[in-house]
């Protein structure tokens, strides 16, 4: 049994490894470069058709979307560029001098084809071409290859559609939310003892390293809100990029606040050097509250990157139970901070700060909260829709209107 153990672990870390963007693509760029070098071969008077390949290595993207939106522009820079090795490989061929020359002016066509950010590829592409052209007679058949490159790269997410990667992006987000329960759960376990100033200042720069965190979950948000557009896989891409989205950018407030809650403990503790930051009674609330709290950040991780109905259901029911032990809990510690401040005004201002973080983290995983926002992102989508197609919106709704007439009559 242990041996099989042994075996299957690998495996199923191949499989899952075999699911992230970075294999994909590399099978995806292997395959489309294999076929356009197979099709060159036929078309092409070369003997080894290199550049085919080439180009298609640099058209072939992770989604679909991107390669409708940068394969054209990186048609062009492999295009240009190798218009360019062309040139000089008629006229002076490959010296230092050259290569400075054909990299100066790589550059400058780039920017006069407007290829934006692929710029740099005009110079890859010269250079690389350049060193594989030798005469001029077969200069020409590096445009077929490029042609064929291009082609075939463009062809290949066509033809093939490119993997969906919400579940990449729904890994993320609850890898996000782990990590704030987590921050949560020790500030929660350290209430109840002194916390040493250094101590907290930690809890505070952990809660600052949250925000690489967050621009790392935002590129893989990216990718999968790419891979949605325009995917004929995906019904209701448009809803999945919204609920994802939006549930990031929840967790991304959270987690300022959260930044902001931890300051104030640390300010508490620079005023509380020999005791406790809190009274017994005031920090075993303040323990149940963050507990709930922490609860309540994974469940709505969890209803964001739940697909199935059903289990979405199931992960709104525990958000909402979460969030109302939460409320409660908040009001129990109100009541005993506002009795100790009123005996002890010492530092009442952070006081109230910490119950007002705790509210604002309280309003943002609210349910009414989060479905307004929906709503008000989906109007906003509409909206821009109309405003740069209002001619199709104009005919959209012409249809909408003659069904409806059609039902009636």
């Amino acid at each position: 049994m242990r041996e099989v153990r042994e075996v299957t672990e690998p495996v199923a870390e191949l499989v899952r490894r075999g699911t992230t963007p970075v294999v994909a693509q590399a099978l995806r760029s292997t395959a489309a470069a294999t076929i356009s070098y197979v099709v060159a071969l036929q078309l092409s008077r070369e003997p080894v058709p290199l550049t085919a390949p080439l180009t298609a290595l640099l058209v072939v993207q992770v989604t679909l979307y991107a390669t409708l939106t940068t394969g054209i522009r990186r048609v062009n820079s492999v295009v240009a560029g190798v218009l360019i090795a062309i040139a000089f490989s008629v006229m002076v061929g490959l010296t230092w001098w050259s290569l400075a020359l054909i990299i100066l002016a790589s550059l400058a066509a780039g920017h006069l084809v407007r290829v934006d950010e692929f710029v740099p590829e005009v110079a890859i592409s010269a250079m690389l071409v350049l060193g594989v052209t030798q005469v001029s007679d077969t200069a020409w058949d590096r445009v077929v290859e490029t042609l064929i490159g291009a082609v075939v790269g463009l062809l290949f997410n066509f033809l093939l559609a490119p993997p969906v990667y919400v579940r990449t992006a729904g890994e993320s987000i609850e890898d996000l939310a782990r990590r704030l329960r987590t921050l949560l759960l020790h500030i929660s376990d350290e209430l109840t003892e002194h916390i040493p100033v250094a101590r907290a200042a930690a809890r505070l720069h952990e809660a600052r390293r949250l925000d690489q965190d967050i621009s790392q979950v935002d590129a893989s948000l990216r990718q999968a809100e790419d891979s949605l557009r325009l995917n004929p896989r995906v019904r209701e891409g448009l809803l999945h990029r919204i609920v994802l989205r939006t549930g990031l950018d929840t967790l991304e407030i959270c987690t300022v606040v959260l930044r902001v809650l931890a300051r104030t403990l640390t300010d508490l503790a620079k005023h509380r050097t020999d005791e406790p930051l809190f009274p017994p009674e005031v920090a075993a609330g303040l323990q149940a509250l963050f507990g709930h709290l922490s609860q309540a950040v994974q469940s709505f991780a969890a209803l964001v990157t739940t697909q199935v109905s059903a289990n979405a259901e199931e992960a709104e029911a525990r958000l909402a139970a979460e969030l109302a032990k939460a409320n409660a809990s908040r009001d129990d510690v109100a009541e005993l901070l506002l009795f100790r401040i009123q005996q002890h005004p010492r530092q009442w201002q952070l006081h109230g700060a910490l119950l007002a973080e705790v509210d604002r983290i309280l309003d943002e995983l609210d349910m009414d909260h989060r479905s307004r926002r929906l709503m008000e992102e989906l109007d906003r989508y509409a909206q821009e829709r109309r405003e740069r197609f209002p001619r199709w919106a104009k005919a959209r709704d012409r249809v909408r209107k003659s069904l409806s007439r059609l039902r009636r009559g």
